[in-house]
C-alpha cells in the first residue's frame, strides 16, 4: 500500500501535514462542540478525540513514506 501512495506521488511531508491538521482540527471541533448550548461536554470530548486519533495514523503513513522515498 505504502508502495502504491508513493508511486501516485503522495510525499511524507503530505502525511506529516495531514497529522499536525488533525490535532488542529480536532482542538477546534472540541471547542466547536464545547461551545453549543444543547450538546453535552461528554459528546464534545468524544468529537474532539475521535479526530485527534488520525494523527498517529497520518504520522506513521508518513514514516513509511519517509522510509519509501529512501530506497
Amino acid at each position: 500500500m505504502i508502495e502504491k501512495l508513493h508511486e501516485t506521488g503522495i510525499k511524507s511531508e503530505y502525511a506529516y501535514l495531514g497529522g499536525f491538521a488533525s490535532i488542529a482540527l480536532s482542538f477546534i471541533a472540541w471547542l466547536i462542540s464545547r461551545g453549543k448550548p444543547d450538546d453535552s461536554k461528554a459528546q464534545s470530548d468524544r468529537w474532539g478525540i475521535f479526530i485527534g486519533h488520525w494523527a498517529p495514523t497520518f504520522f506513521a503513513i508518513g514514516i513509511a513514506l519517509r522510509l519509501e522515498e529512501k530506497k
